[in-house]
């Protein structure tokens, strides 16, 4: 019986999937974190231009 539970492997690929998917949220979450200033500042720029076109179209 201690022997097969060593032996056994199936939840294993499934624990590393977990680890490696936790992982990317982490290092996704703090380059996110870290730009969120700058990505803020370009979707404020973005924004005031097309403003800007929208009025001049009219």
């Amino acid at each position: 019986m201690i022997n097969k539970f060593i032996r056994e492997e199936k939840g294993q690929g499934l624990v590393e999937y977990a680890l490696i998917i936790g992982l990317i949220a982490v290092v996704a979450i703090a380059a996110l974190t870290a730009s969120g200033g700058s990505i803020s500042q370009m979707f404020d720029t973005i924004s005031t231009k097309l403003d800007s076109a929208n009025t001049a179209a009219r």
